[in-house]
């Protein structure tokens, strides 16, 4: 019936909708460090059994198809896509961009992921303390800890992580630390909680820390940035595909409004 047709359109529209949001998340964020894009994944609903395929009639032949009348689309999930976003060079000592995978580790509250969470972002900045932290509303600190000690004119920081801090009136820089990166088995399955940041989840596994450049760890490169890896072009398309399925689902609501409306008419 027509009501099949309107619940179904329904749940498209639901669904597409959804798909809109996600495809406007990721144009607003065409500029964020380290942003990853994602992508609305679909799949179909239940089915009414009207006939199955196989039955014999009299005659031992067989039905080839079945019958079937689906009720409709949801969104399953969204995926995002952790490929290697453009390098920006910025020239800042503080500025870092992991080539290859891996995710910096930083310090969130407790009950976020156990006190870790997990970035792309690269923009640090050194917070009262002298320590490194994202360049935020938020100043997360870096994990492990990294203070760059009070007079330091040079900091450089090799790929494998390693920070050394060039005192005044000093020829030769002390190594003061050195920075950790996160490898994870399934990415895709890390919790998003806003500020650029990712938490473990039981989907993604445990994070496996070591140094950068080791066990396929990607390498830091020092005054650059990971732009974010949203591809304008695509969204686009994906936003005019976006709205043209929505336009054929609310066709689909009209003609089945109007089936309904024809069945209504018939008594008179």
């Amino acid at each position: 019936m027509a009501i099949i047709a309107l619940q179904s359109a329904a749940s498209g529209l639901n669904a597409l909708n959804t798909r809109l949001d996600v495809i406007a998340n990721n144009l607003a964020n065409i500029n964020t460090e380290g942003y990853k894009s994602s992508r609305a994944n679909f799949q179909d609903l239940l089915y009414i059994e009207r006939a199955q395929p196989g039955v014999e009639n009299p005659n031992g032949d067989q039905r080839p198809t079945g019958l079937y009348v689906g009720l409709g689309v949801k969104v399953s999930g969204t995926q995002q896509d952790f490929t290697q976003g453009s390098p920006i060079t910025t020239g800042q000592e503080n500025d870092l961009m992991i080539e290859g995978r891996g995710f910096f580790q930083v310090q969130v509250e407790n009950e976020l992921g156990g006190g870790t969470a997990f970035t792309r972002a690269g923009n640090f900045a050194l917070n009262a303390d002298g320590e490194l932290v994202l360049a935020n509303d938020q100043g997360r600190r870096l994990e492990p800890p990294i203070t760059i000690p009070d007079g330091t004119v040079k900091v450089d920081i090799a790929t494998d992580g390693r920070v050394f801090a060039l005192a005044s009136g000093e020829t030769e820089p002390a190594e003061v630390g050195q920075i950790q990166l996160a490898t994870f088995v399934n990415p895709a399955g890390l919790r998003q909680i806003g500020e650029n940041l990712w938490v473990e989840s039981i989907a993604s596994g445990q994070p496996v820390v070591g140094e950068a450049g080791a066990d396929e760890r990607g390498r830091i490169r020092q005054g650059m940035l990971e732009a974010s890896n949203v591809d304008p072009a695509r969204e686009l398309i994906e936003l005019i595909r976006t709205q043209r399925a929505f336009e054929m689902n609310s066709q689909s609501i009209r003609a089945a409004d109007q089936a309904l409306q024809s069945i209504g008419q018939l008594r008179r």
